[in-house]
C-alpha cells in the first residue's frame, strides 16, 4: 500500500509547459501548465514544506499535472523560504503576493481563479486570499502560526518563520474575516498539522468557511493524485470555479 509521504521523493513529473519569472529574485518563478483549451480556469498552487528551503514545488507538480489533465490550468508557485536570502516573514508573503499579481499576464480565464495551498502553503494561500479577494482551498493548513510556534518551541520553523509581532498581519486566524469562500480540507490522522487546528479555524471563520473532514488519512494524501482522498480535493477546487461566493463546499 502506498504511503502518500512518498510524494516528496517521487521522481519529478514531466516539466511544465512554461517556467515564468514573476519577480527578479532567483526563486520568484512559477510553473505554468495549461490544458488544451482556450482560457481555462486557473488553480494557483502553493506548496508546503514547513517554510523551509529544502522543500520546493517539485512535489506539488504531480497534483498540478493531475488538475491540468482534467481541464484546469495550474500556476505552481515557488517562493523564498527559511534559509533563502529574503525568506521568512514578510519576504515569503511578498513573493506570494507578487505571484498572484502576475496572474493577469497568464493566458487563463481571469474570472475563475482559485488559490490552493498545502500545510505551510495553506497559511500563505489563506493570507493571499484575503489580500487578493480570491476563493481558496486550504489543505491541512497552518492556520494558527502562533499556536504552531508555541507547540513546537522557539527553535522550530514556525517560530523562526514569523516573529510574534507579525501574527496579526500574517497568521490566518488573526486575519479573519477573510471575506472570501474558504474550503478547508483536513485528514483526522494528520501527524504534521493537527486536525484540531482546522476545527478551531473554521469555527472562528463562521459562514465564510467550511471544514471537509476526511476520516483517517495523514498529511500528504491531500496532494497525492494516487490517494483516494484526491477526488475530494479536486471536487472542492472545481466547486469554487462554479460558485466562488457560496459558503458550502461539496459533500
Amino acid at each position: 500500500m502506498r504511503d502518500s509521504a512518498e510524494i516528496l521523493t517521487d521522481a519529478p513529473p514531466p516539466p511544465a509547459e512554461a517556467r515564468l519569472a514573476y519577480g527578479p529574485e532567483p526563486l520568484q518563478f512559477g510553473d505554468l501548465r495549461l490544458p488544451d483549451a482556450e482560457a481555462p480556469p486557473l488553480a494557483v498552487v502553493i506548496h508546503g514544506g514547513y517554510w523551509k528551503a529544502n522543500y520546493n514545488l517539485i512535489h506539488t507538480g504531480h497534483m498540478c499535472r493531475a488538475l491540468t489533465g482534467t481541464g484546469i490550468g495550474t500556476w505552481n508557485v515557488e517562493y523564498r523560504s527559511l534559509g533563502d536570502p529574503g525568506g521568512g516573514w514578510p519576504g515569503t508573503g511578498q513573493d506570494i503576493a507578487r505571484a498572484v499579481e502576475f496572474i493577469p499576464k497568464l493566458p487563463v480565464d481571469h474570472t475563475r481563479v482559485v488559490l490552493v495551498g498545502h500545510s505551510a502553503g495553506g497559511q500563505l494561500a489563506l493570507w493571499a486570499a484575503k489580500r487578493a479577494q480570491l476563493p481558496v482551498v486550504a489543505l491541512a493548513p497552518v492556520s494558527d502560526v502562533q499556536e504552531s510556534a508555541e507547540r513546537n518551541g522557539p527553535d522550530s520553523p514556525p517560530a523562526k518563520f514569523m516573529p510574534p509581532e507579525h501574527y496579526a498581519d500574517g497568521s490566518p486566524l488573526e486575519l479573519l474575516p477573510l471575506g472570501v469562500r474558504q474550503i478547508v480540507i483536513h485528514c483526522t490522522d494528520d501527524d504534521d498539522v493537527p486536525y484540531a487546528m482546522s476545527e478551531r479555524y473554521v469555527s472562528a471563520a463562521g459562514e465564510e468557511a467550511e471544514l471537509v473532514t476526511l476520516e483517517a488519512g495523514g498529511h500528504f494524501e491531500l496532494i497525492d493524485p494516487l490517494a483516494s482522498e484526491w477526488s475530494r480535493v479536486k471536487a472542492a477546487i472545481e466547486s469554487l470555479f462554479e460558485d466562488p461566493g457560496s459558503a458550502a463546499p461539496p459533500r
